[in-house]
């Protein structure tokens, strides 16, 4: 039983005559009237109101890429359209139109939904589960959204589905040797070099786009005001960035979050978290980051992906505090915010072995999602690294291949949680080899990955392993550059925080906050802050804590 069927009266709810009464209270405007079969919203159409039916019904349709159209849903009486996109303001992934008989409707914009979901408790919750699980019901069940024509396993291809995916968009997948997809790449006029090329829901081919790219086409990058003064500017959607736009958001400052590829960070590619408190069974960094980030767009946090920043300028020792700091992106734009958050977390780390690169995408991968285990479903891989991140990803593997090599410098009780530790030595496909390092990696004629070849720390004894995949979990280095040495950082890159700096850029009458940099109304949280704990719980707790100090700053 699909979600839909099984979850129908969640995903879509009636509202009874007084939450309606209630409902009413926050619409944006007076009821329209549609003639029947009239388009009252459409596919991929930015800032689309939700429709709270007065009288007559709603057919919502979905529609992808090769135009390939399906019936979602009929909306009657006290029912109201709309998912996280319309939330959000972002482009919407069904089409309504008016049913037979015409239809009457209210319309509430992003601003007026979010108004109704906190004002109105009870009807917020069911408004707020609803919009989450139409969402995921696209997801699981395809035919909207975009469509990804490609040769399977190749590293572009993977790269769109990974950004795709980890932004919570609804994609499908097809090889390019079927004979539809082999049909419209030829129509196109599209090179092998040019693949993979991404159709787009309103029928625009896009040859092997960036994520940028691919984001723009899709509705999935909000329009940014550039003349707007934000309260709080977060560079980095991670647990941290996430954390803090939620509690500033719905503490009623206004919020940008920027990052450079999807929410969730690091964490968000974690196949399973056991360890953050409240979910006993565990919880996948995708699902976590999830709900952060529609629990942060419910309280009118903007988050704009995917956006590299270019440049922080703290205008210098003339700046007053009060004067606006400026966030410069790589596009050329700028934003202004009253503070700025660094939690632009960490990136991974690559061994010191000569042509990894060469392998990136084609048997090397620093993350292991539901993409990359698949394509390693039954063979030998090896994975480097004995961090909790490392031994996570060995669990969520192990199930999967027929044997996995695990790497690690140093004894795993030095570096791992002990659930983990216990978990790993229960798999019988598991073989831990310690105080090793790898040396060399060697492809076959295709360029893909073939083996890898250790070497004993202390015995310089060599053992070389048949093996298609390597992922590698070897820790990570600060994102700090986009800084450009204008926040000071200690010897190995990280942001340093809460010290007597002097002389501070920006002369204050105090002395700087615990999460404050050496610039004054600039804050430092997560895996990127110097003596931070990197975990997710630790991360979530920074983010909260620095809008208390975020208050201090601006209130002084």
């Amino acid at each position: 039983m699909s979600l839909a069927e099984s979850r129908r009266d969640q995903i879509f709810p009636v509202l009874d005559a007084a939450s309606m009464e209630t409902a009413k209270r926050f619409a944006s405007g007076p009821p329209q009237v549609f003639a029947p079969g009239q388009a009252i919203f459409q596919l991929g159409e930015r800032h689309s109101p939700a429709w709270l039916v007065l009288k007559g019904e709603i057919n919502i349709t979905r529609r992808d890429g090769l135009h390939r159209e399906a019936p979602i849903t009929t909306m009657g009486v006290g029912q109201i359209s709309g998912e996280l996109s319309e939330l959000s303001g972002r482009g919407t992934l069904a089409s309504g139109h008016a049913g037979p008989e015409g239809c009457t409707a209210l319309p509430f914009t992003g601003e007026q939904i979010r108004a109704l979901i906190i004002g109105a408790a009870e009807i917020g919750e069911t408004l707020m589960r609803a919009f989450i699980l139409r969402r995921v019901a696209l997801l699981q069940e395809g035919g909207a959204g975009s469509v990804l024509i490609g040769q399977p396993g190749t590293p572009d291809l993977m790269r769109l589905q990974n950004f795709l995916s980890r932004n919570g968009y609804p994609c499908a997948v097809m090889d390019v040797a079927e004979e539809e997809a082999r049909a419209l790449v030829e129509r196109a006029a599209v090179q092998p070099a040019e693949l993979p090329v991404l159709v787009c829901p309103n029928g625009t081919v896009l040859k092997r786009p960036t994520d940028a790219e691919a984001a723009m086409c899709l509705g999935i990058t909000p329009d940014l005001d550039t003349n707007k003064l934000h309260d709080v500017v977060v560079v980095g959607a991670g647990p941290a960035g996430l954390a803090t736009a939620v509690y500033a958001a719905s503490e009623g400052l206004s919020v940008l979050v920027l990052d450079s590829r999807s929410f969730g960070g690091q964490a968000g590619a974690s196949a399973r978290i056991e360890n953050y408190l409240g979910f006993p069974t565990g919880i996948s960094g995708r699902a976590l980051s999830g709900r952060a980030f529609s629990q942060a767009q419910k309280f009118g946090a903007e988050i704009a992906i995917p956006l590299d920043v270019k440049y922080l300028d703290c205008g210098g020792p003339k700046r007053r505090p009060h004067e606006p700091l400026r966030v410069e992106l790589a596009d050329g734009r700028s934003i202004h915010g009253r503070a700025v958050v660094v939690a632009s977390g960490a990136r991974y780390r690559q061994p010191n072995i000569p042509n990894v690169s060469d392998f990136e995408g084609a048997g090397v991968s620093y993350w292991a999602s539901p993409f990359e285990a698949k394509l390693c479903e039954g063979e030998v891989i090896s994975l480097i690294g004995g961090g909790n991140s490392a031994g996570q990803a060995a669990v969520f593997l192990a199930s999967r291949v027929k044997h996995l090599h695990m790497g690690v410098r140093r004894p795993l009780t030095a570096t791992m949680s002990r659930y983990l530790i216990d978990r790993i030595a229960a798999l019988p496909n598991v073989s831990v080899h310690t105080g090793v390092e790898v040396v060399a990696l060697e492809g076959d004629e295709a360029g893909a990955l073939r083996q890898a070849t250790f070497r004993g720390l202390d015995s310089g004894k060599f053992w070389t392993f048949p093996i298609r995949h390597m992922f590698l979990f070897i820790g990570a280095d600060p994102n700090a550059e986009w800084l450009a040495k204008r926040i000071a950082v200690d010897d190995k890159g990280f942001v340093v925080t809460g010290r007597d700096f002097a002389p501070t850029d920006v002369p204050v009458n105090r002395a700087p906050l615990p999460l404050e940099t050496s610039v004054a109304g600039v804050f430092a949280i997560g895996d990127v802050r110097a003596g931070s704990t990197k975990r997710v719980g630790a991360a979530i707790g920074e983010g909260a804590a620095v809008v208390a100090q975020i208050h201090a700053a601006l209130a002084n």
